[in-house]
């Protein structure tokens, strides 16, 4: 890691219109989460900042949906992500809003900088209009079809189907998601930053200059360039947001993704008043923490405003991370397709490691992930409670049981007690160039690999065993298994804070600096430790299925809410019906006609004959399931051939909306042959 003499780290700014969930926690949160912290372990001088995104189109649709004011929108959900992050032990110095006065004071100081360094052209363009609502529409006010993919939802920004950016203009028969009208195009003025003429500098200093960076993060710019950058507008006709700072620009605001990357400035400033030496120090190293939908904004956009404000640094890193799926299915705020933090934290109280733990290890580093249930139990089970868990465990009830808590005298130590010190400095030091280079997954193995090390030291010393032969010798195996303890309490606090404050507790001593995890002395014969008790508890079947519950419910309701009634079908006389012999029958036998998926053979006593009748229902019900049943049966329907069988009727059924077949039965038994009118 090049020596930089401080590091400004930031997050993005989650939009303040709903809750946290575990896609943008694995994608953004948790692996700034672990960086900051390991940096703050190595003494660096460091601030994290990040803060509510409160100007997005979202909260407004979301306030005019609710009927609430988009104050009454971000005061809720800011308060809602701020609580919830921090108890997940999300450390962020400072979380601020960009709905605050220092937000707003910051935002129109560094527009009217660039605007009076003539670094933004001012054209009057041709925007979508709502003729019903009366106002212009910024791109998440209208919906329309993806001219790429054909998805009919799609945003005038981004198709969150295929995911390609999208100006408003090029969708598909547009409409107001206010009012659902058409929309009309009418001249308006706007300031635009000239992204066309950055395009050479932003290419050498990406394509050239950072080559270190991620292949996604490269491959996503480079296209881009690839396309031609563009002016782009950073004002939007809206009346929420920081006003454009000028005069005769009443109804227009600073556009949200201009606003909103300052809001990485605003909170700074807010944090200390030297915010400046972390923003225009070449000494300082700025690192964003994204996911791969802000990549734009935080590679080729923020940086163009960093540059043409002209006293400010770039981002050294930009370490964006893919998307984590849910149970094969992409999360979905709008379907409720995802697990929430608050509600996580709620159904899993003082688990927030587990799900840190989980979330690292499947993190979206290279490639989209998936997150089940499942694995969650499984990896909570079988690696923090069997193997981390598993080790301390043991090491401090043998302390406990053999010395009486108190940290025996080491002897002189043998080849492999010496290997094992080698192993675990090498592990730390793969843990140290990992999380530099933003490999947290790979981090996390070497984190766990410590307690494997452990785990195998015990498994083959046998302490337990050899307190009966040789009670010297197991006196150092625990003093080494106890400074192993220490070593993890120390390289695991960037993952798993609670754990290792806990384990702390278990050995009676403060926190550490990183460099002491390279001592084998870190805790002295004679210390006290603590009564030991269990580090994890296992996740019980039982805990998991009322989760995969919750998203079945989920599911069913999702469909229910996209099922569509059929419409009634036309007229028909009071004559036409009395046409129709509809007898009670009941089923006496039943099969499956050969070589089809659908079509049941079945024979109904219709209380006047005994008939066959072919009938298309087998995907519903097995044959055995039905014999006895009593049976709607249209008697006098013409007969068919359907596979060589003649069928003579019709069995009437219900289909619901989804496409279940039900049958249509008599309340309590009834004689064969009652007609139905």
């Amino acid at each position: 890691m090049k020596d930089f003499k401080r590091y400004l780290v930031t997050s993005a700014l989650p939009y303040a219109n709903g809750p946290v969930h575990i896609g943008h926690l694995a994608g953004v949160y948790v692996p700034s989460d672990i960086y900051v912290r390991y940096l703050r372990e190595k003494n660096k001088d460091v601030i994290w900042v990040c803060g509510s995104d409160e100007h997005g189109v979202p909260i407004t649709l979301k306030a005019k949906k609710e009927g609430v004011k988009p104050q009454d929108i971000v005061d809720k959900y800011h308060n809602i992500i701020k609580e919830s992050f921090k108890e997940l032990g999300i450390s962020f110095d400072i979380y601020s809003r960009t709905s605050s006065e220092e937000h707003h004071n910051t935002a129109s100081e560094f527009f009217k900088t660039m605007q009076e360094n003539n670094k933004f052209i001012e054209k009057t363009t041709e925007q979508y209009y709502d003729p019903e609502a009366q106002q212009f529409l910024a791109d998440r006010y209208i919906t329309g079809t993806c001219p790429h993919c054909g998805y009919e939802s799609a945003y005038g920004d981004q198709c969150e189907k295929c995911g390609t950016t999208l100006n408003a203009t090029e969708l598909i028969n547009p409409k107001s998601a206010i009012s659902g009208a058409k929309p009309e195009l009418k001249n308006t003025k706007h300031w635009f930053l000239q992204l066309d003429k950055n395009q050479d500098f932003l290419e050498k200093w990406i394509l050239e200059d950072h080559k270190e960076w991620k292949p996604s993060v490269l491959g996503q710019c480079k296209s881009w360039f690839q396309k031609g950058l563009q002016p782009r507008a950073v004002s939007r006709d809206l009346n929420w947001g920081v006003p454009v700072p000028v005069k005769n620009a009443e109804g227009k605001v600073l556009y949200v993704w201009f606003d909103a990357p300052i809001g990485y400035i605003s909170a700074t400033k807010e944090f200390t008043p030297d915010w400046e030496k972390y923003w225009k120090d070449k000494d300082t190293k700025l690192v964003h923490f994204i996911g791969k939908d802000n990549i734009v904004f935080h590679c080729i956009i923020f940086p163009t405003m960093l540059k043409e404000e002209g006293s400010y640094i770039l981002p050294e890193n930009v370490p964006a991370n893919q998307f984590l799926n849910l149970e094969g299915d992409k999360i979905s705020t709008s379907r409720n397709w995802a697990v929430w933090l608050h509600e996580y934290l709620v159904d899993f109280p003082n688990q927030q490691d587990v799900l840190r733990y989980v979330l690292t290890a499947n993190a979206p580093e290279t490639k989209d992930n998936d997150f089940t249930w499942k694995d969650f139990q499984t990896k909570n089970n079988s690696e923090l409670v069997a193997i981390l868990g598993n080790f301390i465990n043991r090491t401090l009830v043998l302390t406990n049981k053999y010395y009486d808590k108190i940290v025996p005298e080491t002897g002189e130590y043998t080849q492999e007690d010496k290997a094992v010190f080698e192993d675990i400095n090498k592990s730390i030091k793969n843990i140290e160039s990992n999380i530099e280079t933003y490999h947290f997954r790979e981090a996390l193995k070497e984190f766990m690999n410590i307690a494997r090390i452990g785990n195998k030291y015990l498994a083959d010393s046998e302490p337990w065993k050899l307190i009966k032969t040789d009670a010297e010798r197991v006196k150092t195996i625990l003093n080494v298994s106890l400074q192993i303890t220490a070593i993890l309490s120390i390289t695991g606090e960037p993952f798993l804070p609670f754990s290792s404050e806990k384990i702390r507790g278990f050995l009676n001593i403060e926190k550490q600096n990183w460099e002491n995890a390279y001592s084998n002395n870190i805790l002295e014969a004679g210390h006290q430790i603590n009564k030991p008790e269990l580090l994890f508890s296992k996740i019980e079947d039982k805990e998991i299925e009322k989760q995969v519950a919750k998203l079945e419910k989920t599911k069913t309701d999702n469909m229910l809410e996209n099922i569509e009634i059929a419409e009634q079908k036309e007229e028909i006389t009071f004559d036409y019906f009395q046409k129709n012999d509809i007898r009670i029958s009941t089923i006496i036998e039943a099969e499956k006609v050969a070589k089809t998926k659908k079509l049941l053979k079945i024979t109904v006593d219709t209380g006047i004959d005994k008939r066959v009748i072919v009938s298309g229902i087998a995907e519903f019900f097995k044959p055995e399931d039905i014999i006895g049943k009593q049976v709607l049966v249209l008697i006098n329907l013409a007969p068919r051939k359907l596979k060589g069988i003649e069928s003579q009727g019709m069995v009437l059924m219900a289909e619901s909306p989804s496409g279940e077949l039900t049958f249509v039965s008599p309340n309590g038994k009834t004689e064969n042959g009652s007609c139905v009118n």
